[in-house]
């Protein structure tokens, strides 16, 4: 981030022909920094990025003055790159990648998410959506979900914990000739690449299940289960809905070849399952809703003499569904109550965060279990959460760093007689003279070309670079 940011924004220099006066090179503890301040963003929300640098007592933030300045956040957010630009390659070249803006951050965090958390018996595939705003060309369009435009990425979480272990980013709509169920059949390959032979059960949604997916699965050594459409290519015919007809609540028919079973049943709605990690048959009772249809003799269908409700049949495939199917839902909670980074138009900077927030999900949940639940050392409070959890990180990334102008305003509190020795000079700021903070300071209006570049101020030839620093 720190290579890439200092380029780019050399190259966006020479573009406009022109050098911006406001910047210069970051390095890695002010990178460090400026991530952490983004994350105190997500936990202290405010509207405005300006905000947090407001002088009002009631709305700016002390911690984020002395850090940086907010125009070195500006200028920060506004040179953030990871990638060369220089070098990317245009739509239609050899060796396009429609991600080769955070092409650099997908290949070091594949690897670091696999192999820092070994994966459970469990696991679930599942969509999410990042909500974005802008240009967006990976984007899709969704309209079975609640939201129905957004970057749509699909992850392998652990069923019980919420460990994000892979996430694969879907770029566009599949080509004409690419049916929905060999993208499903691609992405749930590439998620579970370097499990074969482990004998995992995988649980996924019907956008993703098919008999040839779970057939291949098989052959790798995996199990899975999900609910499926009744028309994809392979699903037995005498369980298509033609064949079987309508169902009453709780009844249920099942096929098996093999490993695979095949599953129709109907509780609050008919529901078409396939399997390979269960056998068939009734092994769940679960509570069902009590009808109000009464017979002849004034009692009701669904309640016995002691006033206790049937339950509805339930076949295994389903039970083990509900249970497992939560992954997802459960990185999703976590990464949704803090947010990282702001709104902006570039559609890449939402993966970039999207990422962050992520691993530090990813980093909370592997605390919090190797510690079986109790606190870190040196925390007081009660019960140790995911916000004590973002607020430590944030603090250890900020650490003691303190931008030019918190350094240079300690420094003159201690070497007040003396500020050239400590780096301070006059020298030409730019090319266009801007008013001097001295004699605004004394409410005199005089402009000049000259200034101190680590205090970032103009001031005038002559007593005001003394007297200002003094």
């Amino acid at each position: 981030m720190v290579e890439q940011t200092n380029n780019y924004a050399l190259y966006r220099q020479r573009r406009s022909g022109k050098s911006d006066p406001h910047w210069h090179p970051t390095d890695a503890r002010e990178m460090s920094a400026y991530v952490g301040l983004n994350i105190l963003m997500g936990i202290n929300q405010l509207p405005d990025a300006g905000m947090y640098w407001a002088s009002d007592v009631f709305i700016g933030n002390a911690g984020f003055k002395k850090t940086m300045t907010a125009r070195r956040f500006e200028k920060l957010t506004q040179y953030l790159q990871l990638c060369d630009r220089e070098s990317e390659p245009v739509r239609g070249e050899r060796g396009y990648d429609g991600l080769f803006k955070i092409r650099p951050l997908l290949d070091v965090l594949e690897n670091t998410m696999w192999d820092a958390y070994a994966p459970n018996r469990c696991l679930t595939v599942d969509k999410c959506a990042i909500v974005a705003g802008g240009r967006l060309s990976p984007s899709q369009y969704m309209p079975s979900e609640p939201l129905r435009k957004g970057l749509t990425v699909w992850m392998l979480c652990d069923s019980r914990s919420g460990y994000c272990h892979r996430a694969k980013i879907c770029v566009g709509k599949p080509s004409e000739d690419e049916a929905v169920a060999s993208l499903g059949y691609r992405v749930v390959t590439s998620l579970v690449r370097g499990l074969e032979g482990q004998y995992h059960h995988l649980f996924m949604d019907s956008f993703l299940t098919s008999v040839p997916l779970l057939q291949r699965l098989l052959r790798d050594g995996l199990y899975a289960c999900g609910p499926t459409q009744p028309g994809r290519k392979g699903y037995p015919e005498v369980l298509r809905p033609r064949n079987v007809g309508k169902l009453s609540q709780g009844e249920f028919y099942q096929c098996q070849r093999g490993n695979l079973v095949a599953t129709v049943t109907r509780d609050v709605k008919t529901v078409s399952c396939l399997s390979t990690n269960s056998a068939p048959g009734i092994v769940g009772i679960s509570p069902g809703r009590q009808q109000h249809e009464t017979d002849g003799e004034g009692e009701s269908d669904s309640m016995d003499s002691s006033g206790l409700s049937f339950g509805v049949p339930r076949p295994l495939p389903l039970l083990l569904y509900q249970e497992n199917m939560r992954g997802v839902d459960l990185c999703d909670q976590l990464r949704e109550c803090y947010h990282v980074g702001r709104p902006c138009k570039k559609w890449w900077r939402y993966f970039l965060w999207f990422y962050v927030n992520l691993c530090i999900v990813n980093a909370y949940i592997m605390l919090r279990e190797s510690r079986g639940g109790a606190p870190p050392a040196g925390f007081n409070g009660k019960q140790f959460t995911q916000r004590h959890f973002r607020v430590r990180l944030a603090q250890q990334l900020i650490g003691d760093y303190q931008g030019a102008r918190g350094m240079e305003r300690a420094a003159r509190k201690r070497h007040a007689d003396s500020p050239i020795e400590y780096g301070h000079r006059l020298e030409r700021m730019s090319e266009r003279s801007r008013r001097c903070r001295n004699c605004t300071n004394k409410g005199l209006r005089h402009e000049s070309v000259f200034g101190c570049k680590i205090c970032n101020v103009h001031l005038c030839r002559g007593g005001c670079f003394s007297e200002f620093h003094k």
